[in-house]
């Protein structure tokens, strides 16, 4: 016998237990579940959405389920097919992107954005050096040595998290200005005795001035963002955040069009509630503010507020949560895990039973319910280390011991928060000659040697462009290994350049370094001097770089650098000539 959707969705229901069939079944009014990993969310999910279709008059167009990744909305949508059938497509389940992405293309003649492209990561980087380059003098992120575009990474990180909390400058600078308030009063950047530095209660004056520093460089990077905006809107480009924060100011400043979508939708469910940005939860509280008691179900993990450097917030679920109690919030915490063994999940606890002050139910027990796993005989020890040097050498250490007791190396497994904490631990394994694989994205444009050969590029770019005004990159650039040039060489012609300026007999490194190499040889170098040679050639090559700049593609500098700076010769004779031909 073939079972129709309504059995289906009645025998999944019967095996929930007994907080999940309540969070399906309070279908009415603002309801907020705190659910970890392992605890059937999706599931719950589903089968809510099914149960207010079966409900009353309710249609599957009626409802809008919001999800953090396009892979929750792949799952959502299969699981409702097995409840609903056909009608889970009918069901609005989105990306809060491609959510306001349909806001957007519904609405076109008002955000008039036809012809526009999403902007890539070069362009990104482009615009940023434009900004960058057009730093008056006193600007905080000016650099007139090193790489001039150091802050380029940084900025866009910050432009990104601005957008994604829908941050303005204003914003950024009222908030600092509070922390610069408070921190001058702190206990912190007081003495606590008496010493040759200060009294007790003195203010430690270095310290507090590199904090305004680092705060008045903040500053200064915030207000470049209206610049950056300008710029993508002036070649035709958007990234994903503009799409969010163009929907919240057309959902304010043209009140049908949200009324549009308030009318539309009746039901709101969101997954992953603790992972959306200020900006998305805006969204969601601009579609629910036209009732006192909306029928919105969030689902989030408190406890994954230690997630927060990837982005999990538990604010937004603490900030509902006291919204909505006076409309009759139903909180449901789901405790009965799935997935785990109880040993792991207590041994969980104890490490987040630290993040208290931040969690909303802190005193939560989570029970292994799953017969597979509960009662696995494999508890996990917790071992605490005086810092993170120690941390990897005894991590190392418990590998090779388990190595010399016989243990297969690939059943052994490091799991880590950032790639930096495993590269002691490799080091050190790699020394005792116990192989390693890992798996980690490189961005190449932070490898050492990649840097070298944009800052050459820069140098190139901008002599190409005007004469001089790469002056700023060839100090450093003379100093790369491959071109082997005496430090000593360098700043012989960087005090001449110097002094020359200084007098007002105005000259460029270009200049002085033909000048170095083309003097006779008693009067600057030895008859055979290396040294002589090295600078001669690389004035060589640098001049011949900046007249390919006019007459060759962009690919084919790229290949005479390599080839004609010693950059390749070196590569294939050094220790790491495999990785670092990867990277060429």
């Amino acid at each position: 016998m073939i079972k129709n959707q309504n059995q289906i969705f009645q025998e999944e229901f019967e095996k929930l237990n007994t907080e999940q069939k309540r969070a399906v079944e309070t279908t009415e009014g603002p309801v907020l579940v705190t659910a970890g990993p392992g605890t059937g969310k999706t599931q719950i999910l589903a089968a809510r959405i099914a149960k207010i279709i079966s409900t009353a008059d309710n249609k599957a167009e009626d409802i809008l389920c919001l999800t953090y990744t396009d892979a929750g909305a792949i799952a959502m949508r299969k699981r409702l097919l097995q409840f609903i059938g056909p009608d889970a497509y009918k069901v609005e389940v989105q990306t809060f992107h491609a959510f306001c992405n349909l806001v957007i293309q519904e609405n076109l003649d008002y955000f008039g954005l036809r012809g526009l492209d999403a902007v890539s990561e070069l362009e990104q980087i482009s615009f940023v050096h434009k900004i960058i380059d057009n730093f008056e003098k006193d600007n905080p992120l000016k650099r007139y040595v090193g790489d001039v575009y150091y802050e380029t990474k940084k900025l866009l990180n910050l432009y990104d998290q601005m957008k994604r909390e829908n941050w303005t400058a204003a914003f950024l600078h009222s908030h600092i200005d509070s922390y610069l308030e408070e921190i001058i009063l702190s206990d912190e950047l007081r003495y606590k005795r008496d010493s040759k530095y200060g009294k007790k209660g003195d203010l430690k004056v270095k310290e507090y001035n590199a904090i305004v520093e680092r705060m008045m460089q903040l500053k200064a990077a915030a207000d470049t963002l209206n610049t950056y905006q300008d710029l993508l809107k002036q070649n035709g480009r958007y990234d994903f955040s503009d799409m969010i924060l163009w929907v919240i100011d057309a959902f304010k400043k043209k009140p049908e069009i949200l009324s549009h979508y308030q009318e539309k939708y009746q039901y709101f469910l969101v997954d992953e509630y603790q992972d959306t940005s200020g900006a998305q939860n805006e969204i969601l509280q601009l579609l629910i503010q036209y009732w006192d008691s909306p029928n919105v179900f969030c689902v989030g993990d408190d406890d994954q507020s230690i997630y927060r450097f990837q982005g999990a917030n538990v604010e937004n679920i603490l900030s509902f949560k006291n919204k909505y109690i006076p409309y009759g919030l139903v909180e449901i915490p789901l405790i009965n895990n799935y997935r785990s063994s109880q040993y792991i999940l207590d041994a969980a606890k104890v490490l987040i039973s630290n993040n208290n002050t931040s969690r909303i139910n802190p005193n939560k027990n989570l029970v292994a319910k799953n017969p597979d796993y509960a009662n696995l005989d494999n508890a996990p020890t917790i071992t605490e280390y005086h810092n993170l040097a120690h941390e990897a050498v005894g991590i190392a250490i418990q590998i090779e011991t388990l190595k010399k007791q016989g243990v297969k190396l690939n059943e052994i497994a490091v799991i880590y928060r950032k790639h930096a904490q495993a590269d002691d631990i490799i080091k050190y394994l790699q020394v005792k000659n116990i192989a390693v694989n890992t798996k980690k994205k490189i961005d190449i444009l932070h490898e050492p040697l990649i840097k070298k050969i944009v800052q050459i590029m820069r140098y190139v770019s901008a002599e190409m462009h005007k004469a001089h005004t790469g002056e700023v990159f060839i100090y450093e650039i003379l100093h790369y290994d491959f071109f082997n040039i005496p430090p000593i060489e360098i700043a012989k012609i960087s005090v001449n350049v110097s002094n020359k300026n200084f007098n007002e007999r105005k000259t460029s490194w270009r200049e002085e370094i033909k000048n170095a190499w083309s003097k006779r040889p008693s009067d600057l170098f030895t008859q055979n001097s290396q040294q002589g040679k090295e600078l001669m050639y690389a004035s060589k090559v640098l001049e011949g770089w900046i007249q390919s700049g006019i007459n060759c593609t962009v690919q084919q500098i790229i290949e005479k650098i390599i080839n004609e700076s010693g950059i390749l010769a070196q590569c294939l004779t050094n220790a790491d000539k495999r990785w670092n031909m990867q990277l060429l």
